[in-house]
């Protein structure tokens, strides 16, 4: 079971949902970096469920502990092992499910392929591996920093409700991380009502990277977007993700797709950046823009039709702690992806050229 991403900056998650632990172990990181484990706590808290009335109730306090590679806060060049426990899990809503598949989830294609699963929250499945992700995006953030790279994202669509002004500042002020404060009311009324439905709503995520230098990702087979794309698709819940304007340049004719070149300041610039900060594989310095559709959460307590492992017709109702939407978790999430694709395409570019010009 494949578990590791990244080819120098590559980390490794492990642990299940309702077992006692989770965890990551990142190898690669240079040595030298500053790193404290409240740097890993910050980005863990805002992923953190039962932070908001429009999250899952389940009270984790996901606290990190860092386990090796860092001494007197500074990265060692030792792989860094960082562990959370989990102190509140409740596996008795599962037990009815046990030999049922949930539409929408894994517990199907877990069953076919490795011949018996984890049903306590989807075991190895369920989303809250991601912990592992962000913690590593953390580190990989700090990175970034050391070329004067940040990665933001927000929720740019819920439930059919788009953003229509963007405030930056406005993103942490809500629960939903939205930057139109009009539209992060009506989101959260609408995922409120679906909570109390039963149901659920998916959105789109976007997510952003400013001061990316020129010149990462590969050719072929490693290209940036390709990188991009496989890591934001082992994301819960990710639909499809789209670079740029993405679908939209099917609209376009080309001498509108095209971003025109310009000179500013010693570098080449574009006009536009319908690529999304990316040509032929490799970025462009421009920012880089993703966008991610993320389904409605699969749990949800509305009736629906199913069959049991011996193939029985029957109809389940799904228990147990869900987000309503996953999207305002998924933003640190998607987040903590790309940092960790672009830190480790930063550390392979090292490798490109035997002199590089002076930054």
């Amino acid at each position: 079971m494949g578990s590791s991403f990244g080819r120098i900056f590559k980390l490794t998650t492990w642990g299940e949902s309702h077992g006692p632990a989770l965890g990551v172990v990142v190898e690669g990181c240079p040595a030298g970096i500053p790193l404290t484990v409240e740097d890993i706590q910050y980005q863990l808290d805002r992923r953190r469920v039962g932070q908001s009335a429009v999250t899952t109730p389940r009270a984790e306090s996901d606290r990190a502990e860092l386990l090796s590679g860092v001494f007197e806060g500074i990265t060692t060049g030792a792989p860094i092992s960082i562990i959370t426990y989990n102190r509140d899990v409740d596996s008795s809503k599962y037990e009815a499910i046990r030999d049922v598949f949930r539409p929408g989830h894994a517990d199907y294609t877990y069953w076919a392929k490795y011949g018996h699963r984890d049903h306590r929250g989807g075991g190895r499945s369920s989303a809250r591996e991601t912990w592992g992700r962000v913690a590593a995006g953390a580190i990989a953030r700090k990175i970034l920093d050391t070329v004067g790279c940040e990665v933001y994202g927000f929720v740019r669509e819920l439930g059919g409700i788009p953003i229509e002004t963007f405030d930056r500042d406005e993103i942490e002020r809500n629960i939903v991380r939205c930057p139109d404060p009009v539209a992060a009311e009506r989101m959260i009324e609408a995922i409120l009502q679906a909570k109390a439905d039963g149901d659920s709503l998916g959105g789109i995520v976007e997510v952003r990277a400013t001061g990316v230098p020129v010149g990462l990702g590969e050719p072929t087979f490693e290209k940036l977007d390709a990188l991009i794309g496989q890591a934001m698709l082992s994301i819960p819940a990710v639909k499809a993700v789209e670079i740029g304007e993405g679908f939209a340049v099917t609209r376009m004719r080309g001498s509108q797709a095209n971003d025109w070149f310009y000179a500013e300041g010693g570098r080449v610039r574009t006009r536009t950046n319908t690529a999304g900060g990316t040509l032929g594989g490799i970025s462009t310095g421009e920012d880089v823009i993703v966008r991610l559709a993320v389904k409605p959460t699969s749990s949800v307590s509305v009736p629906q039709e199913t069959v049991s492992t011996s193939l029985e017709p029957r109809t389940i109702v799904v228990e147990g702690r869900h987000d309503p939407s996953v999207c305002p978790r998924a933003v640190p999430v998607a987040e903590a992806m790309l940092a960790i694709v672009l830190a480790d395409l930063l550390l392979v570019n090292r490798a490109a050229r035997i002199s590089w010009p002076a930054d």
